[in-house]
């Protein structure tokens, strides 16, 4: 019979330890991860390692406990005449489950600590970007290089609301993607615009939260080119599911490249500030950005949503003064859900979004809003 009892114990503590292993393989091959992701950074990996190194421990703590459980209820069962033993404590087996675990949690403190320390080392950066999270949309700006750009959700609304079949990255697909180089290391310093967001790429092994007039700061570094998916994880809204994070990571070349045509594209930019655009440019452009970042709330046909969202055809902000149609939109309505664009918005898009509210859905104003316009009433303030 006691051979019977072994034979059960050591089948038990294979299933056990070969679970793991088994649940890892199928990790691999699913969509349905068993396990926590390993990453592409140094913070991710270190997480990883001690997260790998508590399952060990747990799973060894476990076929231990329980195949001594199983082993003892099976060779002492009533059935063979087994008779408890009649006592209320035992100093040595008090000892020893107090002991052992407080070894446990002291040894496993140190690469704990180790691991955080490394988490929170932003110190001595290649490359600092600045990350701010707006209701639904990113904004990066690599500090020192005079490079700023908006990055949002390109999933049209026909495959949000099934008009359209969804692609192969639907909700995952922004207009710009965040580029950074390999083997540099990135200090990232994210706060908010507007409410409470949260910056999180799983495979950096960065989360961090984008407080509306608070920098929380976190790095990454990966030797490891592609591209990498994450999500704002704080609920901010009705847009909330629809504000991905894809960063691209280049060989160093290709990002150098890339800067150098962003820093060329900020240039050319400036130039178009003084130009003088016509009214035919201004409504096409304007009609472009209003699609993209006024429709939501004031829908395609400027009438708005009675009771939530004020419509924009005729109203007497759209068909009354210039200077304070522009007004609006630099500093927005203070108690309203109208945010300032000034920060998300070029003077081009601006000019041209204004333009193109005060022409269409029969407005017909019939003035026209210049880039210069908006770029002087932001130096006066």
């Amino acid at each position: 019979m006691l051979k019977r009892a072994q034979a059960l114990f050591l089948s038990l503590l294979s299933l056990v330890v070969l679970l793991p292993i088994a649940g890892s393989a199928f990790a691999e091959s699913s969509a349905s991860q068993l396990n926590m992701p390993q990453g592409v950074t140094e913070v991710s990996q270190a997480a990883y390692d001690i997260h790998m190194i508590m399952i060990w421990v747990c799973t060894v703590i476990g076929v231990g406990v329980f195949g001594f459980m199983f082993y003892v209820m099976y060779a002492h069962r009533k059935s063979r005449g087994a008779v408890a033993e009649n006592f209320h404590e035992h100093l040595g087996v008090e000892l020893l489950w107090t002991i052992v675990p407080t070894i446990i949690l002291i040894v496993m403190a140190f690469p704990a600590t180790t691991a955080l320390l490394k988490v929170y080392d932003t110190d001595n950066p290649d490359i600092e970007i600045k990350i701010t999270g707006y209701q639904w949309k990113w904004q990066y700006e690599y500090l020192g290089e005079g490079v700023k750009f908006m990055s949002e959700l390109r999933t049209s609304d026909d495959e949000v609301y099934g008009r359209e079949p969804k692609g192969e990255h639907y909700l995952r697909e922004v207009t710009e993607a965040l580029v950074l180089p390999v083997g540099k290391k990135i200090r990232f310093l994210v706060t908010g615009n507007d409410v409470i967001h949260s910056w999180w790429v799983p495979d950096f092994g960065v989360k961090r939260d984008a407080v509306p007039g608070l920098f929380t700061a976190g790095w990454a570094k990966t030797d490891k080119p592609g591209t990498y998916v994450g999500e704002c994880t704080e609920l901010c809204g009705q847009g909330h599911a629809f504000m991905p994070v894809v960063v691209e990571v280049k060989e160093e070349a290709e990002y150098n490249e890339w800067l150098a045509n962003k820093k060329a594209e900020a240039v050319e930019y400036a130039s178009t500030i003084g130009k003088e655009w016509a009214p035919e440019e201004l409504m096409a452009k304007g009609e472009e950005v209003y699609l993209q970042s006024c429709a939501g709330c004031h829908q395609a046909d400027g009438g708005g949503i009675p009771g939530v969202f004020p419509a924009i055809k005729g109203s007497p902000i759209a068909l009354g003064p210039q200077i304070g149609h522009i007004a609006v939109l630099i500093d927005g309505v203070p108690g309203s859900a109208m945010q300032s664009f000034a920060d998300q918005l070029s003077e081009v898009n601006i000019a041209a979004v204004i333009h193109y509210q005060r022409n269409a859905w029969g407005n017909d104003v019939g003035d026209v809003t210049q880039p210069i316009d908006v770029l002087n009433y932001k130096q006066s303030k």
